[in-house]
């Protein structure tokens, strides 16, 4: 009895929050900041632990970031022409591991995803618990991991939609100011070269020209035209893992980063002289390609300690993006993955308990190349490349802002302290609009 009451009064919880930050007072009043909070279950009490208050503050933040997608959703984006638009697009090969069905299908209309937010969300949430419940041989408790799917989800699909949705609302509300557009890759590599930022090299021909080997004649041949003279394709030297990383990958294994992400307060205080202690570095992990692989997206994640430097355990989210209705054949597609990797499975190569060189070093480099490249934009997430190249031995590759952490651990308070400053400008801006009946132009 006792449990089946917890899982009531969370599940009450959830809706009274969806509705209250949908269209109740949470929706035309301010943010509310940790124990300000109006949702009765979500005070935070003096005697409530630092976990459970911790727990209190991320469910909050969760329940405003849901129901404010429904105000992005037909709005302009700052790399596509409408959230909806980008939604669909990232969410295309993505899944709810062992369901097989795109998370883009959701996406495509608001009663659609209104409706899965309402019915299947909860429903999954359970079913999640039952399943650890069966998996730990019944010692965890079914209402707690319900609760934490539901209301405090830990997994880092939700992490990477929490990022999302704070820099989409950001670039809205503050009309997408100038550091949003180092998501293009030519913009980042052409003002990282102008500011002196250590990024990948590009080369100034033309173009190229490139001829499949089983064409004949004038058949298979395609131009492509260099961004430094106007076209669409960046043409850049061939870049190699330095040999400290290659010694923790197999044979042919692709170019393996290091992503970082980083925050900026400075993105909160757009008024303001952004300086570096407005940027922290939150969180960095090891991609490791596997053998055979054309990039890195095909990878062990090793999280790495930003403290010390030192590579933890690894892992992947590879069952994430399972689709086709086979994968909901039982024990066709894992539901959850593990922190477990000590080695490279792809030749037992000992990665864990290795140290990153000068982790402070590359740190540091990210955290200036935000403040000279995008202190106006939330989040970034940097690709870090040790180079084989003596002259550039370590270079920054790209730049994400809808970023992902990929599985890698970070300092939660300090995280949802950001989010929770960043949601309440963000909440004034969008009251402000609403009272001077802004209208936002989707681009075409």
């Amino acid at each position: 009895m006792g449990q089946a009451f917890s899982i009531l009064k969370t599940t009450k919880t959830y809706y009274s929050g969806f509705f209250y930050y949908l269209f109740g007072a949470g929706r035309h009043s301010p943010y509310k900041l940790k124990n300000e909070s109006t949702i009765p279950s979500l005070e935070i009490q003096p005697n409530d632990s630092k976990e459970t208050s911790l727990f209190k503050q991320y469910a909050r933040i969760h329940l405003f970031s849901l129901t404010s997608v429904f105000y992005l959703y037909n709005k302009p984006h700052y790399r596509k022409g409408s959230y909806r638009d980008d939604l669909i697009d990232n969410l295309r090969n993505v899944a709810i591991p062992g369901t097989g069905i795109p998370l883009s299908l959701v996406a495509r209309s608001r009663i659609l995803g209104c409706l899965f937010l309402l019915t299947a969300y909860p429903a999954v949430s359970y079913v999640a618990a039952i399943h650890k419940w069966f998996m730990s041989k019944f010692q965890s408790s079914i209402s707690e991991e319900y609760a934490t799917r539901l209301l405090a989800p830990d997994d880092w699909f939700s992490y990477w939609r929490l990022n999302c949705n704070v820099v989409g609302l950001h670039a809205l509300l503050n009309d997408m100011p100038e550091g949003y557009d180092m998501e293009n890759k030519w913009t980042f590599l052409e003002k990282g070269a102008q500011l002196g930022v250590p990024v990948s090299p590009f080369l100034k021909t033309p173009g190229i020209v490139v001829k499949h080997r089983n064409e004949e004649g004038g058949m298979g041949i395609h131009f492509y035209k260099n961004a430094t003279a106007g076209g669409d394709w960046i043409i850049q030297e061939t870049i190699s893992n330095s040999d400290w990383v290659s010694t923790l990958l197999p044979n042919n294994a692709p170019l393996s980063t290091f992503r970082v992400i980083t925050q900026s307060k400075a993105s909160i205080h757009l008024d303001q002289v952004p300086q570096i202690d407005d940027i922290t570095a939150l969180s960095c992990v090891f991609r490791a390609g596997r053998q055979g692989a054309a990039t890195d997206h095909d990878s062990i994640l090793f999280d790495v300690d930003v403290k010390t430097g030192m590579i933890r355990g690894g892992t992947t989210n590879a069952h994430w993006y399972r689709l086709g209705l086979h994968e909901t054949l039982p024990g066709r597609c894992p539901w959850r993955s593990h922190h477990g990797y000590q080695t490279h499975p792809d030749g037992e190569i000992a990665v864990s308990g290795n140290y990153v060189p000068d982790i402070k070093g590359m740190l540091a480099l990210v955290e200036q190349s935000h403040l000279k490249m995008c202190p106006d934009v939330p989040f970034a997430g940097w690709d870090v490349v040790f180079s084989a190249d003596p002259k550039l031995p370590i270079c920054l590759l790209e730049v994400n802002l809808s970023c992902n952490f990929f599985r890698g651990s970070f300092d939660r308070n300090e995280y949802f302290d950001f989010i929770d400053e960043s949601f309440a400008q963000i909440q004034a801006l969008r009251l402000t609009a609403d009272a001077e009946g802004k209208k936002f132009q989707v681009k075409k």
